[in-house]
């Protein structure tokens, strides 16, 4: 990264938008590479961030932030520890921490949700050791500290350094408590040296006999361990040595023990760390309301872009574009308008898109990946070096155009300023030729007449204004591309006051070409506001246009769907009713052929014929009339429907009886096993029977009629019979005892060599009518018979 490239960096205040980054990382580690981010040019790897970024985002939604807390660097614990040395307790709980961070980040990335993201592998490749950490967590309670459970040993020698502790406190006690005690400066059991001791008078340090282990600042006391608790001290003493060695056993041997896992452990703090700095990007992203540009090869396409550092409620959204049709922008307009902070707007949001980050701007937004960002703003005036503001921006602008190229993005920001207006903006107008001549996007502010000019004229060089209200005298902070700014100096003087013949005065200096070409962009400007308003109102009918539309389009839908459902189901109806009809009639049809073969007349074959042709024709006509058209115009309404009329619907031509009625007027209908809602306007009353419906009833009471003739039976005898004999008399039988409403029959079959009682089991598994069956029970016929119940 060139020297010029990293001080636009500065000028276009990245450093202080890392900043927000680094305090969105948890870890010390990912706020120092926060701060440290730098713009990627590789389009693939811009890709990958800004990936990273956006999956962060979807997690977080979906799961919340993962926690990174604890997580330490552990690089040269492990690389003292791989060489035989000895971690102290701080460091060991700082592996633990680690450990701890990658397991529940191990399971925080194992979602429920089956949602792959491009940071699924990172999770993937941590290494949890549940063993190693709990190990160490359970071991050391705290900095220094060593629980007793460490081990067996250090828990023994602990219980024996009580007990000792005790036995030396009792001693004392005692002496604390004798005739002694007069020769004592304060009754008290206090330590010098590791060893207890009591504080003795000077005058009396005979009296007491024992180890003298200090003395007072002042000589007055003499701190004495006496003679009886030497023993116990000393024991005390060898406890301590042999509780400090299996510490440092234990410590050893955790050392060694996450020595072993080395590289699993500094891939783990890597892998945090890097998710740190990824979620922490995610966190900022939701912070801002940003979202993920896409990357064009053209140019850059922002889309209600705000600049990041600015109050992102208050902030004034922009489109900007640059490179697509144009590929250099001349901003114009007052000071104190807004354009440099357009300027660093396209700038910053390049730099942020190239190192991963989501940008404040709407959909559709695009950058281009550039390989330099290049910008020249502020005021560049150098007193230590003797240079002026023109000569140090000039200097800063050779500078950047050495560099340039099609891969660069430069922003001038007042070019050609601080020197003589038409040399300068003759200046201004060379250099953006030659930066353009190089490929490069540029984009430029300014005050020069000449330059708006130059930017109408050219193509490929586009206008672009910073909206100013002469009112109020305060800039909107809005882009106007394709439209020149206009100075508005004069408007501005009068409205703060200046005399209108000074205001005269200075505008007679003005050559008339200068004069004409003010009042071209007035006209301009008028017309802008014009068409603006149009389009806001045009707009607004569209937009009403639209929502009426959508909601004729989903009634018609809604009818429709009505419709067709109303149709389906009435057809549905209509054939389960010629089904079972149709069943029916084939069982009739079945005992009338019966009664043809033992019928002695021919007479009665004629009768069945005939009974049976009926049947069919009148079967076959009540088929057809399924697929009959709705009737174009429906009957007049005679009277409202009401609970218990029988009324027609007319979308489908069902019959349905009126269930009730609604507050809203809205019937609620039978139809079959269906239940319908419908309008009155939707029903007809049925005032009296149809001739169809007259001719349908008397074909049912025929049909009752034979059906009934036929006689249904609760037994049948099958002795004697062979199996299939048997299971056609069987099955007539089992028909008529269903059509008769028949609950429960019995059927003899003997006993005999029990073929017939098999057939007959065979045949009643299979039958549907038939819910269960058994064998008689004593006094119904044992195993002769079985008796069935029907469905």
């Amino acid at each position: 990264m060139t020297d010029l490239f990293e001080k636009s960096i500065q000028t276009l205040e990245l450093p202080r938008v890392l900043e927000l980054l680094a305090a969105q990382a948890v870890t010390e580690e990912g706020k120092r590479r926060a701060r440290e981010l730098r713009p990627e040019t590789d389009p693939d790897q811009v890709t990958r961030r800004l990936k990273e970024t956006s999956a962060a985002v979807e997690m977080m939604v979906l799961r919340g932030s993962p926690s990174f807390s604890g997580v330490k660097p552990v690089a040269g614990a492990l690389q003292r520890a791989d060489m035989g040395g000895s971690l102290n307790t701080r460091e060991l709980l700082d592996i633990a921490a680690v450990l701890a961070a990658s397991r529940t980040a191990r399971e925080y990335g194992e979602g429920d949700d089956e949602k792959k993201t491009v940071i699924d592998h990172l999770f993937r490749s941590l290494h949890p050791n549940r063993f190693l950490e709990e190990k160490i967590t359970g071991s050391i309670v705290g900095d220094g500290e060593l629980a007793d459970s460490a081990s067996p040993e250090l828990a023994s020698i602990r219980r024996h350094m009580r007990a000792t502790e005790s036995k030396v406190r009792d001693i004392l006690q005692k002496l604390i408590s004798s005739s002694q005690a007069k020769y004592l400066q304060e009754s008290i059991i206090t330590m010098r040296s590791g060893r207890y001791v009591v504080p003795v008078k000077s005058e009396h340090k005979n009296e007491i006999p024992g180890l003298v282990h200090d003395l007072s600042g002042s000589g007055s006391t003499f701190f004495i361990e006496p003679m009886g608790v030497v023993k116990a001290n000393n024991e005390l003493r060898e406890l301590q040595a042999k509780e400090e060695k299996e510490i440092d056993r234990i410590l050893a041997e955790l050392s060694a023990e996450a020595a072993s896992f080395k590289e699993d452990i500094s891939m783990n703090y890597d892998i945090l760390i890097l998710l740190d700095g990824i979620f922490a990007r995610g966190r900022l992203s939701m912070n801002m309301g940003a979202m993920e540009p896409a990357l064009s090869k053209k140019g850059i396409t922002l889309r209600r872009a705000r600049h990041p550092l600015l109050d992102q409620k208050t902030a004034v959204a922009n489109d900007l574009e640059l490179g697509e049709t144009f590929d250099t922008l001349v901003i114009t307009g007052p000071n104190t308008g807004g354009k440099t902070v357009t300027l660093k707007t396209i700038g910053l949001l390049t730099l942020m898109a190239q190192c991963g980050l989501h940008i404040p701007a709407a959909d559709g937004s695009a950058i281009k990946v550039c390989r330099r960002v290049l910008a020249d703003i502020g005021d560049e005036q150098s007193i230590a070096q003797n240079l002026s503001t023109f000569s140090s921006h000039m200097s800063n602008i050779v500078g950047m155009l050495e560099e340039t190229d099609h891969e660069t993005l430069i922003l001038f920001d007042e070019l050609g300023g601080g020197t003589d207006p038409v040399e300068g903006a003759a200046l201004a107008a060379a250099i953006i030729e030659h930066a353009r001549s190089c490929g490069a996007l540029v984009a430029a502010t300014t005050h020069y007449a000449e330059l708006k000019v130059y930017a109408m004229t050219t193509p490929g060089v586009e206008n672009a204004s910073c909206e100013f209200d002469v009112e109020t005298l305060a800039p909107t902070y809005r882009l106007l591309v394709g439209i020149p700014g206009k100075s508005n100096a004069f408007a501005i003087s009068q409205r703060l006051g200046l005399p209108a013949h000074i205001i005269q005065a200075a505008n007679e200096r003005i050559n008339a070409e200068n004069i004409r070409f003010e009042d071209v962009l007035t006209k301009l400007e008028q017309q802008r506001q014009e068409m603006e308003r149009e389009q806001q109102e045009a707009a607004k009918l569209r937009k009403e246009m639209e929502e009426a539309a959508a909601k004729a389009q989903e009634y018609r839908d809604s009818l429709q769907k009505e419709k067709e459902k109303n149709t389906a189901a009435a057809k549905a109806e209509a054939r389960a009713i010629i089904e079972d009809a149709r069943r029916t009639a084939d069982q009739v049809f079945a005992e009338l052929n019966d009664m043809k073969k033992k019928a002695k007349k021919e007479g009665d074959f004629q009768s069945a014929n005939d009974q049976r042709a009926d049947l069919r024709r009148r079967l076959n006509e009540a088929e057809g009339k399924l697929g009959a058209k709705e009737e174009a115009a429906p009957p007049p309404m005679v009277r409202p429907a009401r609970k218990g009329d029988t009324v027609t619907i007319l979308k489908t031509g069902t019959q349905a009886t009126v269930l009730s009625e609604n507050k809203d007027g809205v019937l609620q209908l039978q139809a079959g096993i269906l239940r319908i809602s419908a309008k009155q306007e939707e029903v007809r009353v049925v005032q009296g029977e149809t001739q169809a419906q007259k001719d349908t009833k008397k074909y049912i009471r025929q049909t009752e009629h034979k059906l009934r003739s036929l006689g249904a039976k609760a037994e049948v005898d099958l002795r004697g019979m062979t199996t299939d004999e048997a299971e056609l008399v069987l099955s007539q039988f089992i028909d008529r005892a269903i059509v008769g409403n028949l609950t429960q029959v019995t059927v003899i079959h003997g006993k005999g060599t029990g073929a017939v009682r098999k057939a007959v089991h065979a045949y009643l598994k299979r039958c549907k009518g038939v819910a269960s069956f058994r064998l008689g029970r004593y006094g119904e016929g044992e195993s002769g018979v079985t008796v069935v119940e029907l469905r």
